[in-house]
């Protein structure tokens, strides 16, 4: 990709946040305030983190993987719905993910 097509995708994509994010505040108040909206609003950052989280841990370029980072991923999800400590849920995901690695090869 040539130099100037970079910077034309980036300058694009620089208007493109500029005119969401005044699109956001051109909203009216009355909007924003209803009780189901603060709702949703609540659980999107969540929503987002697990969409990221699935796609790092089930995919490898364009191909979809069933590997150790899978198996670190459900021993975490096990870990946290026990209410395990943070670091716990840490070394019991980091240490499946090695585990599944070292003998599936």
């Amino acid at each position: 990709m040539s130099t100037g097509a970079v910077w034309a995708v980036v300058l694009a994509g620089s208007l493109g946040c500029y005119l969401l994010k005044l699109a956001g505040l051109s909203v009216p108040a009355a909007w924003v305030e209803r009780p189901w909206v603060t709702r949703v609003v609540d659980f999107v950052p969540a929503a987002l983190l697990a969409a990221l989280v699935a796609v790092q841990a089930a995919t490898s370029g364009d191909a979809l993987v069933l590997d150790g980072r899978l198996a670190g991923l459900a021993v975490a999800a096990v870990a946290l719905a026990l209410r395990a400590p943070f670091i716990v849920v840490l070394v019991l995901a980091g240490a499946t993910g090695a585990v599944v690695h070292v003998l599936a090869g």
